[in-house]
């Protein structure tokens, strides 16, 4: 039998390089801090470099980069622009998303696009482009996919949003099986309605408290709910026979 690990090494991140997307507000903001406090080197991805700067001014682990990850032809230069910064990345969180609000009948045709290239394209092109560079170098590593518990939950949120979550699931499995041999780990959390800047206005509204009063644990997640799975899934101590899986963190909300 293996040794035990205490908790504090088990989620040791020193050595890691990490780039997270979306990172200037809400999720992606928390994720970065979370993985810079737990040791690991930061590369802070977003559009808004004003808020990235900010963040970068927190710590010295964590460096603000500007990314569009819609923006294919910059997937390339922004993952050299990350290895400059702190060497060679280890761990992806594919955070950058957009909601979409529409009914199915009353979505225009730009918002269905504007949802699946933000939150599916995105993930599909910048994990490739990731991935690549660990399977050159022999390196393994770790992708973090942020779906949603509308992926598996219709009828709380709009359909353009909800498959594009439920495709993020079944590309977290496509990217885990191909890549397993690379010792490529890539898993999927899957949060509940959590206070964001995206959320918030929603969740005061009369709907979203009605929303929360549906949710079992009757009340909406705080950022720091997703702090043990976001470990979990960076850490290779942690989860390194692990991969493919995805993490409910939604108060109950897919049983209700």
């Amino acid at each position: 039998m293996s040794q035990i690990t205490p908790a504090q090494q088990l989620f040791d991140l020193t050595g890691e390089v990490a780039l997270v997307t979306g990172a200037s507000s809400g999720l992606g903001r928390r994720f970065a801090e979370v993985l810079a406090a737990h040791g690991a080197k930061v590369v802070a991805a977003a559009r808004r470099t004003d808020r990235l700067k900010d963040l970068a001014a927190s710590t010295a682990n964590i460096t603000p980069l500007a990314l569009d990850v819609t923006d294919n032809a910059r997937l390339g230069p922004a993952l050299e622009a990350a290895e400059d910064a702190f060497g060679p990345l280890t761990l992806l969180v594919n955070n950058a998303g957009i909601g979409g609000g529409s009914r199915i009948v009353d979505t225009e045709p730009g918002e269905w696009d504007a949802v699946q290239e933000t939150n599916v394209a995105a993930v599909f092109h910048l994990s490739r482009a990731f991935a690549k560079r660990l399977i050159v170098r022999k390196a393994p590593g770790a992708i973090i996919n942020i779906a949603s518990v509308v992926a598996e939950k219709v009828g709380v949120s709009s359909a353009s949003y909800a498959a594009s979550k439920a495709a993020v699931l079944h590309l977290t499995k496509a990217q885990a099986f191909e890549w397993a041999k690379h010792q490529i780990r890539v898993n999927a959390i899957c949060p509940g309605y959590i206070h964001s800047e995206m959320t918030d206005d929603y969740l005061a509204s009369s709907a979203g408290q009605e929303m929360i009063r549906r949710v079992p644990q009757r009340r909406a997640g705080d950022p720091s709910d997703l702090d043990g799975a976001l470990l979990l899934f960076a850490s290779a101590r942690a989860s390194g026979f692990i991969t493919g899986a995805s993490l409910l963190a939604d108060g109950g909300l897919a049983l209700a």
